[in-house]
């Protein structure tokens, strides 16, 4: 008896943008099932625990390990982390790369593996997965399943986004009880 296809899952990035463009992104990524894993809000404020304080501390790390990214506003919560990045050529500051330019899709897929390092994706797969390394090594666990497959950018396209953005981000753990995520 043959296997019935699999249904192909729907990419959530924008068809036909270069994701290793420069620009301004910002990024939600959630625990796997949302579970509570990162610590509490309290006071409005956020109490990591051990494995929070691990995602936060490995997010500040990125610039070192992609000398492209440039970190912005970022909070983690009990069960998801927010964060704007920008990606830089390096010789332009944060400020400038505001925008969204469209790429081919056939110019993206013939990238040398070089810049292809360098996508938003391929950003946030690493950043996912020193942690969860790091969880292992730290905790003593194998393997555990800290995040959801995919993640959720949003294109900044100008300041008054951005600067939008970042107060929702800096705001998230004052609104934490009414936030999407908080079950």
């Amino acid at each position: 008896m043959s296997e019935l296809p699999r249904p192909q899952r729907k990419s959530p990035r924008l068809q036909g943008y270069d994701y290793a463009q420069e620009g301004a992104y910002f990024v939600t990524i959630c625990t796997y099932q949302r579970i509570h894993l990162f610590g509490d809000v309290v006071n409005k404020g956020m109490q990591f625990s051990d494995l929070g304080q691990i995602a936060y501390s490995l997010w500040s790390t990125l610039p070192e390990h992609h000398p492209n990214v440039v970190l912005d506003a970022h909070v983690v919560m009990p069960n998801h982390m927010h964060g704007i990045l920008f990606i830089t050529n390096q010789q332009n500051s944060p400020q400038t790369s505001v925008g969204m330019r469209r790429a081919s899709s056939a110019a993206s897929q013939n990238r040398p593996n070089s810049i292809r390092s360098r996508t938003l994706s391929a950003i946030i797969g690493a950043y996912k997965s020193a942690v969860t390394r790091t969880i292992n090594q730290q905790m003593g666990i194998l393997a555990p399943i800290i995040w959801q497959a995919s993640f959720h950018d949003h294109i900044i396209r100008n300041e008054e986004s951005l600067n939008h953005i970042r107060e929702y981000v800096y705001t998230n753990p004052i609104r934490w009880k009414k936030d999407t995520f908080y079950t």
